[in-house]
């Protein structure tokens, strides 16, 4: 069973991630990621496309030409869970270097 994050639990996993911001007007997170081509961008939402669907937990993306912009929450609880965290650290660990340390 998915649980929603609250308190220190929150706070904690929030802190483990480098440049994922929460959503002003829900309970998600965000991060932009930038790329040199719209093959690379294109490229990257595939791999991301992938590891989604093994996790069955499907992001939300908006992409314009080089730039990816991803939102995670946990629609089952309508706000940030445990899967939204592991998919965050999964597609920062293939995000472009420049992105990782942000």
């Amino acid at each position: 069973m998915v649980e929603r994050l609250a308190g220190a639990a929150r706070s904690s996993a929030l802190r483990e991630l480098r440049g994922w911001s929460e959503v002003e007007d829900r309970d998600a997170i965000r991060k932009v990621f930038h790329f040199g081509t719209f093959m690379e961008a294109w490229g990257f939402m595939s791999q991301v496309a992938l590891m989604a669907e093994k996790m069955d937990h499907h992001p939300e993306w908006f992409n314009v030409y080089n730039r990816v912009e991803i939102i995670l929450s946990t629609h089952d609880v309508e706000g940030l869970s445990e899967r939204d965290i592991k998919l965050a650290h999964a597609i920062d660990e293939i995000a472009p270097e420049r992105d990782r340390k942000v």
